[in-house]
């Protein structure tokens, strides 16, 4: 782009539209065509990257965390069939067997450690309702509240017929 400014190089239709965004404050299209989807202007985005970022380096740098925020993934249902694929290695079972099954973080203090098998993870919301950590079920939400904060879930890798009860 800056070539393009300098007259070193041709201004093409993407590079003048990208800079047309980055004038206007909007994430260039060529930029969220090899990122990860937002509708946030350029400021929002800027920052949840570099959020995203160092999320990532601190993982890199200290090992896996005892949960993660699966909304900071590009491709999240890569990262679980990952999950699926490591359950599948570990116990030599065919990945095609395997499915989900989850559980509701109540105690906080589970979050401290990674689960043996499956991932604790974070970050989702749930519409139309909201979690009652003391019912440990869902209720009604509140007027003019769409959205709410899931609680923490430990997705749990195992086959159909392994489900828990209850």
């Amino acid at each position: 782009m800056k070539k393009a400014i300098k007259g070193e190089v041709l201004l093409s239709v993407d590079l003048e539209a990208a800079l047309n965004s980055l004038k206007d404050g909007t994430v260039p299209a060529m930029w969220i065509a090899k990122s990860y989807p937002s509708l946030k202007k350029l400021g929002g985005y800027m920052a949840d990257l570099l959020e995203r970022l160092a999320w990532f380096t601190e993982w890199f740098n200290q090992g896996m965390p005892p949960y993660l925020w699966i909304t900071k993934f590009f491709f999240t249902q890569g990262f679980l069939t990952g999950q699926k694929q490591n359950y599948a290695r570990k116990y030599n079972i065919a990945i095609d067997l395997l499915d989900y099954d989850f559980s509701v973080i109540t105690d906080p203090d589970q979050l401290e450690i990674a689960p043996e098998d499956g991932v604790n993870v974070t970050g989702m919301y749930i519409e139309g309702c909201k979690w009652d950590n003391e019912r440990v079920c869902l209720e009604e939400s509140d007027p003019k509240i769409l959205f709410t904060k899931c609680p923490p879930i430990w997705f749990k890798p195992c086959k159909p017929e392994e489900y828990a009860k209850g």
